[in-house]
């Protein structure tokens, strides 16, 4: 099959992640996750104590951390300067601070280069997922997916199966959801936002892997368009 690049852009919530690894494995692709890169430069600001507040003070540091990313859909990895970070950056503290790091356009010209630099290196095709794949990163993707659902649909899926104060989690799960979705698309530096030419699922009254049907159908009907 020749090499295919798959840029799955959108918010939170609307199933990116679990979509992108499951098409990559399915196609035979090398997979990348990039709001990963965001959150372990993120996790590595506040682990060394830089006021990540500060724009300034963010741009001085961005190029010390090493970060590294894994690219098999079936085990994603990331580390920074050798340490295993995927666990530690997914936690509440990181996930709070993670827009506030990425807005900065030191942060992104840092990010975007490691990002180019690993779908240039993959031989047989990657699906890129995040929020600016198809607009900034790699805007000669050869497919552009933009997933949305309707934000109740997206905190239930991040809140998962809650337990006790139910509609208290799920609200503000929302809230932050939302939150975080306006901080991302008011970005001056490549915000969050629809390519012109990326085809749009509303994953809302989707199954995962309905989801994940349509987007392969996509692929395969760019493969075979060539």
């Amino acid at each position: 099959m020749e090499s295919v690049i798959v840029a799955i852009d959108g918010p939170s919530g609307t199933g990116k992640s679990s979509t992108s690894r499951a098409v990559a494995a399915e196609l035979g692709l090398s997979y990348l996750d990039t709001g990963a890169q965001y959150r372990a430069i993120t996790w590595w600001m506040l682990t060394n104590g830089i006021d990540v507040d500060d724009p300034g003070a963010v741009a001085a540091v961005c190029g010390k951390p090493v970060i590294e990313s894994g690219t098999d859909p079936l085990a994603p990895a990331i580390s920074v300067d050798g340490a295993d970070a995927a666990g530690p950056i997914r936690t509440l503290e990181v996930t709070s601070r993670v827009s506030a790091v990425s807005a900065v356009p030191e942060v992104r010209a840092r990010i975007t280069g490691l990002q180019r630099a690993i779908a240039a290196a993959a031989e047989k095709g990657i699906v890129v997922e995040g929020r600016d794949i198809g607009t900034t990163v790699l805007p000669g993707a050869d497919v552009k997916i933009f997933l949305t659902a309707s934000p109740e649909a997206r905190a239930a899926r991040r809140s998962g199966e809650l337990k006790g104060s139910e509609a208290a989690d799920l609200a503000s799960t929302r809230e932050a959801l939302i939150r975080r979705d306006a901080a991302d698309s008011s970005r001056k530096t490549s915000p969050l936002a629809k390519a012109g030419d990326a085809v749009e699922v509303d994953t809302t009254d989707l199954t995962l892997p309905q989801v994940i049907e349509c987007v392969v159908a996509l692929v395969e009907e760019k493969r075979a368009a060539r």
